[in-house]
């Protein structure tokens, strides 16, 4: 069945309170996408952001950010007052998220709620199926409060370390420390899962996303340091990044710890597994970022300060997706199969079964041979997309089109001016052979650069923007409904609310 959806991170919803909650406004847009006859909501991950601003730099692969906590659902459950919220400054601009207003007022208001707070049998359960990995991130984030934010690399030796009584001392100290961030991740997961269920209900599959690596600044990196590439005194020996290419010459050094793939294997990868489980547990679909590490993954020495002297290593290929389908069994899956692709990462693709991912911006090379031009699809098996949470915006990619590219992309999009390119990249996604086609909002919005989420490389002004709420208007909705209608996608299908089940970090 052909289908297809809108990427917008949670982030990006429009609201009064700094950032997109889980809240009303959010169904509100499952309303709208609904409405529209999409298939899929597609997020960016739903984890803590760290360095830059980035939720591909979290805390915790498995954490929630306590930013999209609903405050009003808090007032609703007694926890909060009108007054404790609504006069709180979270940020002036409603088009661009300021985090560090959010850092200093949110987690204020979510202390006031705590306060209130007493534990129920739903909260005991949350406990129960997520002690694991929730506790130990309570305590990383009660240490990171109590150092005032700094890194855990730069604690106290014992407890870099993560000495077993050093741990046990800080269990006690920081007992009431440890017991609000428990609370914001039963929060999070609650309103999550209430939230999921109103979009399966109305039709709306979500497509979640998870990043290959984890920071260095993560509870993994300090509790377990053995699934990483790191030395004896736990830091990186290699780091992960990007070889040099015409656009960065000194390559992309991203910084994120590698991981110790033998040593994996030697247990049959069960951190992997475990997280893949959570992952498509929370999600209908899962978007696996930076898939051709899998296959082989490029390591630039640690210490470092560009990505020139990297060198490509082999991934664990399909050792580790023999593991995953034998204990979860098949999970829908879409990988992230861009950037420098060789044989291996096709032959991966393959092997895994997995549809890969085919961005317009990358198709229009003049000779017309680009495996992202949709003349050349082979297989329907693929999720097309206009652009990226890393890309340029259509209309931003558009304005900078010259040359012979320029002429092709005319040409092929059977358009006489860049400014009609946005709207044609619309119509050959859905009007692919791709069994998923998935825009941006800013792209339906037509919306330039000032807009795009993220610039690779850069910190300081991505993971900002946001939508307005005037702008989900019925005309925008009916103008995708007719695309999705006319190109033969309009199949959601709601389900009963008695078909759906929470997922199992609350399930009995």
């Amino acid at each position: 069945m052909r289908k297809s959806g809108i990427l917008l991170g949670v982030a990006s919803l429009p609201g009064d309170y700094g950032i997109g909650k889980m809240g009303k406004e959010a169904r509100a847009f499952i309303d709208f996408l609904a409405e529209a006859k999409q298939t899929y909501w597609q997020i960016l991950p739903l984890s803590p952001t760290g360095f830059g601003d980035s939720p591909y730099q979290s805390f915790s692969t498995r954490a929630g950010n306590p930013y999209f906590i609903d405050f009003e659902a808090l007032e609703r459950d007694g926890l909060l007052s009108p007054e404790e919220y609504k006069t709180v400054d979270f940020g002036g601009d409603r088009r661009y998220i300021s985090y560090g207003t959010l850092y200093e007022n949110v987690y204020a208001v979510l202390r006031r709620a705590y306060e209130r707070f007493s534990p129920t049998p739903e909260y005991d359960r949350f406990i129960e199926k997520n002690g694991d990995w929730a506790a130990d991130y309570a305590l990383f984030m009660a240490e990171k409060s109590a150092h005032g934010g700094a890194p855990w690399y730069e604690w106290e030796p014992k407890l870099r370390a993560a000495e077993p009584e050093e741990l046990e001392k800080a269990k006690k100290e920081l007992k009431a420390e440890i017991g609000f961030y428990l609370f914001l991740q039963y929060e999070f997961f609650k309103q999550w899962f209430e939230l999921k269920n109103y979009a399966n209900s109305r039709g709306i599959k979500i497509i979640g996303d998870m990043p290959i690596y984890c920071a260095y600044d993560s509870v993994e990196a300090w509790l377990t340091p053995e699934i990483f590439d790191f030395d004896s005194d736990k830091r990186p020996k290699f780091v992960a990044g990007c070889p040099p290419d015409g656009y960065a010459p000194e390559g992309q050094l991203w910084g994120n710890p590698l991981y110790n793939w033998p040593d994996m294997e030697q247990n049959g990868y069960k951190w992997w597994i475990d997280r893949i489980a959570f992952a498509t547990d929370i999600y209908d679909v899962l978007r696996i970022d930076h898939f051709r590490a899998f296959a082989g993954y490029y390591a630039v020495p640690g210490g470092d300060k560009n990505a020139v002297n990297g060198i490509w290593r082999e991934g664990p290929r399909m050792k580790l997706f023999n593991s995953t389908n034998y204990w979860l069994g098949k999970k829908e899956i879409i990988a992230e199969d861009l950037g420098f692709i060789t044989d291996d990462v096709v032959q991966l693709l393959k092997d895994t079964g997995y549809p890969g991912m085919k961005v317009l911006q990358f198709s229009f090379d003049p000779s017309a041979g680009s495996e992202y031009l949709p003349s050349n699809y082979t297989s329907g098996s693929c999720v097309v997309y206009t652009s990226t949470h890393d890309s340029d915006t259509a209309k931003g990619w558009a304005e900078k089109l010259s040359g012979r590219e320029l002429g092709f992309c005319l040409d092929y999009c059977g358009v006489k001016t860049r400014e009609e390119i946005p709207e044609a990249l619309l119509r050959l996604a859905w009007g692919s052979v791709a069994d998923t086609a998935i825009a941006q909002l800013q792209d339906l919005l037509g919306l330039g650069n000032e807009a795009r989420i993220n610039v690779p490389s850069t910190v300081g002004q991505n993971w900002r923007w946001r939508i307005e709420k005037d702008e989900l208007s019925p005309q925008l909705c009916e103008k995708l409904r007719r695309l999705t209608e006319t190109y033969n996608r309009a199949g959601n299908t709601p389900r009963k609310p008695s078909d759906i089940e929470r997922g199992y970090v609350f399930r009995q």
